[in-house]
């Protein structure tokens, strides 16, 4: 075909094809599937997808998927291992710490308590462990450790790359956000370009409060959610360990986010301070420049 413009729903190996296709000359879009469904017409068949396709690229109001280069799918690839690798460790402590209580011994919460916890376990005659349960634990002591090696050298990796990368590096600037957050930004969002505004990158994060209007009277809920679970999460928790520094502070943003948690919930202003994040880091990646704190 002559050059031209593909428009593609995002799915499974849309971003293989998108790049695919660029390779071709063409100029590729990509549209999420939630946004093509309400264009579609009748039964669901490849035609009638196709035509909604069409119809939903040719509104003014669409927004589109930008295409991921094969480094941010790396990106992405060590991130979502390192999510598996968590839950695993997280769902084995949970089983040890459980079953443990069968056999009357208690372990408090908290997976660095486990750790050292249970070698000693192990190695107490006294307890009521038997020789059964004693292989099954040292076992499962075992796969721990080597859950952890498996994190912290996907950690180091990330933090390797994450300082390689000048995004990476001026959203590190950002307090609230570390390698993990920076190389996840960089992997779903890029440079930002897709969005005209930072309040649009912060919606669509799920960072913006859920609307239920009519009649011209505004009714404001919780967040929305929206968007990518994982790098929200990465900024909220990113914001609470901020929010725990900022009594230490004297600058305008700590002073605002101390403001905040004085009259809200410690939730509530972790999630202000994460949408103000996702501001700050679409305008240094739009602008180039790094964070500078900014005296109250």
């Amino acid at each position: 075909l002559p050059v031209t413009r593909v428009v593609l729903e995002a799915g499974g190996g849309s971003h293989h094809w998108g790049r695919r296709l660029r390779e071709l000359g063409h100029t590729v879009q990509l549209i999420a599937p939630q946004f093509v469904k309400p264009y579609r017409r009748g039964q669901k068949n490849d035609y009638r997808d196709a035509e909604a396709i069409c119809a939903a690229a040719l509104s003014p109001q669409m927004r589109f998927v930008g295409v991921k280069s094969l480094e941010q799918h790396d990106l992405m690839l060590l991130h979502r291992q390192r999510e598996q690798y968590v839950k695993r460790r997280t769902a084995l402590a949970n089983q040890i710490r459980g079953t443990l209580g069968q056999y009357g011994i208690v372990v408090s919460k908290g997976l660095g308590l486990l750790r050292r916890a249970l070698p000693r376990l192990l190695e107490d005659a006294g307890n009521s462990l038997s020789a059964t349960a004693r292989e099954a634990y040292a076992e499962s002591y075992q796969e721990l450790c080597e859950l952890d090696e498996k994190v912290a050298r996907l950690d180091g990796k990330l933090e390797h790359l994450a300082h390689q990368d000048p995004r990476c590096v001026r959203l590190m600037s950002i307090p609230g956000i570390g390698p993990l957050t920076a190389t996840a930004w960089v992997a779903l969002l890029g440079d930002g370009a897709q969005f005209e505004k930072g309040r649009q990158c912060a919606a669509f994060l799920g960072l913006v409060p859920r609307q239920h209007s009519s009649g011209g009277k505004e009714r404001l809920l919780g967040i929305s959610k929206r968007g990518d679970r994982y790098l929200r999460t990465l900024l909220v928790h990113g914001a609470r360990a901020a929010l725990r520094t900022a009594g230490t502070k004297e600058d305008r943003r700590s002073r605002w986010v101390r403001e905040v948690a004085a009259t809200h919930h410690a939730n509530v202003a972790a999630v202000a301070l994460a949408n103000r994040n996702v501001r700050t880091a679409w305008a240094l990646l739009r602008s180039g420049e790094t964070y500078q704190m900014v005296a109250a």
